[in-house]
């Protein structure tokens, strides 16, 4: 009833609101797992859409060998993600898009080329993924110690 209350601050009546919605107040392991389900089908869909890059781009080597011996210079350079034109939802792209969301919910980078658009998904992913798993943690957690 606390987020009924007229007398909390907005900000924290939608805390809680919030926290209800997405855990049943830490009792309702099936509502958080089911959210998390959603976010995660929501990130792989986005990363397959906007995403992942067209082609994976690749490093270029060039540098200058100078006539009478000495040190070599390289300049390894690499080419900015494109975003992919054609057909976007295949086979390759769930698969990457698949793991790149499963490592977002424990907090590791996926290591991918990424578009701009696709940074910034997996930004929020691995940012909200891991508090609804741990939400679900925790009402699985009270259910066992009743």
């Amino acid at each position: 009833m606390r987020r009924h209350a007229d007398d909390i601050p907005r900000g924290e009546r939608g805390l809680l609101t919030a926290y209800w919605a997405l855990s049943g107040y830490g009792l309702r392991a099936s509502r958080a797992l089911a959210w998390l389900g959603t976010a995660m089908v929501a990130t792989v869909v986005l990363l397959m859409a906007f995403g992942i890059a067209q082609d994976t781009p690749k490093q270029t080597a060039t540098g200058t060998v100078p006539a009478g011996g000495g040190e070599v210079t390289f300049t390894i350079d690499k080419d900015d993600p494109k975003n992919p034109t054609g057909e976007r939802f295949t086979g390759e792209r769930f698969e990457k898009a698949l793991n790149i969301t499963l490592n977002s919910v424990v907090f590791r980078s996926s290591g991918q080329d990424l578009t701009t658009t696709g940074t910034y998904v997996e930004m929020t992913s691995r940012l909200t993924e891991p508090v609804l798993l741990g939400l679900a943690v925790l009402a699985v957690r009270n259910r066992v110690k009743r």
